[in-house]
């Protein structure tokens, strides 16, 4: 998916549209514990759509949801995001729900702007999720 480019999508008033951007390693996991297990069906088939599949996924942000190719993840909370020491990355870990299944789920990009990348997420964060922001 060569040339798409990082986008933070403003409307006419300037409010927040979407986010999208490309990511190259993802890691989703049933998580917290105290919710249902996954089936066996459900955690092969998110390694092979994600965690084991190489290729690079698209991701879109719009307001409280988050697109991972097919997948909608919802009630999204515990949002952090870092770019560690020496690497040119960004990384975005939260919590959230695809379908009646919870989730953690790590995404890494080193997209070359990863920096706005880093940027816009922490405005979108800010915007929706001010509690994954402590004080």
């Amino acid at each position: 998916m060569k040339g798409l480019q990082t986008k933070l999508l403003l409307n006419e008033e300037s409010q927040f549209t979407e986010i999208k951007f490309m990511v190259e390693k993802i890691h989703v996991h049933y998580w917290p514990p105290d919710t249902p297990k996954w089936s066996e069906s459900i955690t092969s088939k998110v390694d092979q759509d994600l965690n084991k599949n190489k290729e690079k996924k698209r991701i879109t942000i719009k307001k409280e949801i988050i697109l991972i190719d097919n997948y909608e993840f919802k009630t999204i909370k515990k949002i952090g995001l870092t770019i560690p020491l020496f690497k040119k990355e960004c990384t975005m870990v939260f919590e959230g729900k695809f379908g009646a299944f919870h989730a953690h789920v790590h995404i890494t990009t080193r997209e070359k702007d990863y920096l706005e990348i880093f940027n816009k997420l922490v405005q979108w964060r800010s915007r929706y999720f001010p509690d994954s922001i402590l004080s």
